[in-house]
């Protein structure tokens, strides 16, 4: 397996684009974004268990629970959400798609990001449908990822190659998320391609199991939003044989599948907003692998240790403190913490209690804009790593006018 380029138009017969069409007040920015298959692929997606529910999310489940799409259609600006004639506008976004490329409507993956709570007309998607559709060419990915972007500074996507059935296959993946993300079974907004033959079941299997150990292990806020959805496309094009069971091959593309939703989620960790650093927390010795998921997320979640980090301070109670309310099946007097980056590691925590350690040089290490926190649990042989950021003055100031 390798890194490449292209994001979602790396795999075979995939092409995307974005284009401002009137959503957003901002006229630089794009606001709605399309990817297309050039022939209709197995599709699966996860999506947020929030009650409250974004619209596309309901049209998406409809229209995948045949286990095949051939597009995605996603604007942002507005979430679509909490709105009376929200799920007839997002239909319609699939018709409005549909009508111009020639597809299906019922093919179609909607999905929007934005304010919640406000109407979306669907006269500026109406009016740049032909524009958007003409947009999209083999290397859109970047424009794709730009205009699906909310409170994003940085463009987030993805791809890798790798060998299934002696075929080279390459699977990319485009993200938006940098606020209100606390995940439960999906995440943000993941647009995920890929040209391996692979059954509608195996990716449906391939998508669940994913998400519980990456785009469910990152928090940035413990804030879980209306809209999240995590989808993929896989269209067989690289020529593979059908991918139907668990064996080699499936196991090649699951590997795939984790590197590239891992780079993501440390993507959105490390652009939460207002954030300065990227917090890495890697749990060893658990009894299970629940209680090591549920120890990382913890102290991953923590809004003290957070706000500890941002001030690369090295208060590794609050670590003892996240964890103490984890609910994990944990002996505290056992646990040792250590803070880590590119300026070394520092051991503050042995056996639950303090060891005489160097402020200086732990502030030195948590200066970095990426920190790993290693905490050693002497529980059993599980292991779990979650994701997360620093909590900053930034965040208030983003979030207190957000929707004005």
């Amino acid at each position: 397996m390798e890194h490449i380029s292209g994001g979602v138009c790396a795999p075979i017969g995939f092409k995307a684009g974005g284009i401002h069409c009137g959503i957003r007040k901002n006229r630089v920015k794009r606001d709605i974004a399309l990817i297309i298959s050039e022939v209709p692929a197995s599709a699966s997606a996860v999506y947020t268990t929030n009650l409250v529910k974004g619209a596309p999310i309901y049209v998406t489940q409809r229209n995948i629970a045949d286990g095949v799409a051939q597009a995605a259609v996603c604007n942002s600006g507005n979430a679509n959400t909490c709105n009376a004639d929200g799920e007839d506008v997002a239909w319609q976004m699939c018709q409005l798609t549909a009508e111009a490329t020639g597809l299906k409507a019922e093919d179609v993956i909607v999905a929007s990001t934005g304010v919640i709570g406000q109407p979306l007309s669907i006269e500026p998607i109406a009016n740049g449908m032909a524009k958007l559709v003409a947009s999209v060419h083999a290397d859109g990915s970047q424009e794709a990822a730009e205009a699906i972007m909310t409170t994003d500074t940085r463009l987030k996507e993805v791809a890798v190659s790798f060998v299934a059935g002696g075929k080279t296959c390459k699977l990319g993946g485009i993200a938006k998320g940098s606020g209100m993300i606390h995940p439960n079974l999906a995440t943000m907004l993941v647009f995920l391609t890929c040209d391996a033959a692979i059954a509608p079941h195996m990716l449906k299997k391939a998508l669940a199991d994913n998400v519980q150990d990456t785009f469910n292990m990152t928090s940035v806020d413990g804030d879980t939003s209306t809209n999240d959805m995590v989808c993929i496309m896989s269209n067989g094009l690289a020529g593979n044989a059908m991918i139907d069971a668990e064996g080699e091959d499936y196991a090649a593309f699951c590997a795939a599948l984790n590197e590239v939703t891992t780079t993501l989620c440390r993507a959105i960790a490390k652009d939460g907003e207002g954030a300065t650093r990227l917090l890495t927390c890697y749990v060893t010795g658990g009894k299970t692998v629940k209680d090591a998921k549920l120890a990382a997320k913890s102290v991953v979640c923590s809004s003290l240790f957070k706000a500890a980090i941002f001030g690369a301070d090295a208060n590794w109670g609050r670590v003892l403190c996240a964890l103490g309310y984890s609910v994990a099946d944990i002996d505290v007097k056992a646990v040792d913490v250590t803070f880590r980056s590119i300026k070394g590691s520092i051991n503050v925590c042995s056996m639950g209690a303090s060891v005489p350690f160097s402020e200086e040089k732990a502030k030195e290490i948590l200066m970095e804009d990426e920190i790993d926190v290693l905490i050693t649990l002497r529980d059993g042989e599980a292991s779990a790593t979650a994701w997360g950021c620093d909590l900053t003055y930034d965040y208030v100031k983003i979030n207190g006018d957000y929707r004005t």
